[in-house]
């Protein structure tokens, strides 16, 4: 299945982890460490309470400064707007509906993001929504979508994993889950350091 097929038949815990992935893979630009967001991905495990969600992504946001959407006046990396703009989006409430919506925009998002970043991109100009939309409802099993940077694909891939993942295995997928996002971290948090390296 495509990705916005896997999307549309997730369930609330699905949905809230393929946002939050999203999210945690853009932790570097958003300024945060490692562990910042443990609380919500614990809060998506069988033990967890759907109805403490909202205190932790308070909490989460108060650490990284993020309290509201900001304008795009207010900063000038488009990237680290975009992580912004996905953690204030975040619903305070974990329900399928409003996670669903969070979710896709996180999907197209992080897309960006990751289309922005990619040293394999001479322009850095971003991709309309609309190209982003055609990778998006691409057939999973096209191994390399064309005129799509490499970045930009693994991203595709971390994030149709994450929604099998969740798919198949419920709350006993969310760690699995979390490692596919930890390992995408790791690769932006190297471009976004060598994209500092090279403005410097």
């Amino acid at each position: 299945m495509s990705l916005v097929e896997l999307i549309a038949q997730a369930d609330e815990r699905g949905l809230a982890a393929s946002g939050l992935a999203c999210l945690d893979r853009c932790v570097p630009l958003l300024g945060g460490d490692d562990e910042v967001l443990r609380p919500l991905w614990a809060n998506l495990a069988a033990d967890g309470d759907p109805a403490a969600w909202g205190t932790l992504l308070d909490q989460v946001r108060a650490k990284l400064g993020v309290a509201d959407v900001v304008d795009d006046e207010d900063i000038e990396d488009e990237a680290a707007l975009l992580a912004r703009r996905m953690l204030a989006a975040a619903p305070a409430v974990r329900s399928a509906a409003e996670a669903r919506t969070w979710a896709d925009g996180c999907s197209v998002a992080s897309l960006q993001i990751h289309r922005l970043l990619d040293p394999a991109q001479d322009d850095g100009a971003a991709v309309p929504s609309g190209a982003l939309e055609t990778v998006r409802a691409a057939d999973a099993s096209d191994a390399r979508p064309e005129g799509v940077s490499p970045l930009v694909v693994a991203e595709l891939r971390r994030q149709i994993s994450v929604l099998e993942i969740l798919d198949s295995h419920g709350a006993g997928g969310v760690r699995r889950a979390m490692e596919v996002s930890t390992e995408g971290r790791r690769v932006l948090r190297a471009v976004v350091s060598r994209r500092a390296r090279g403005r410097g």
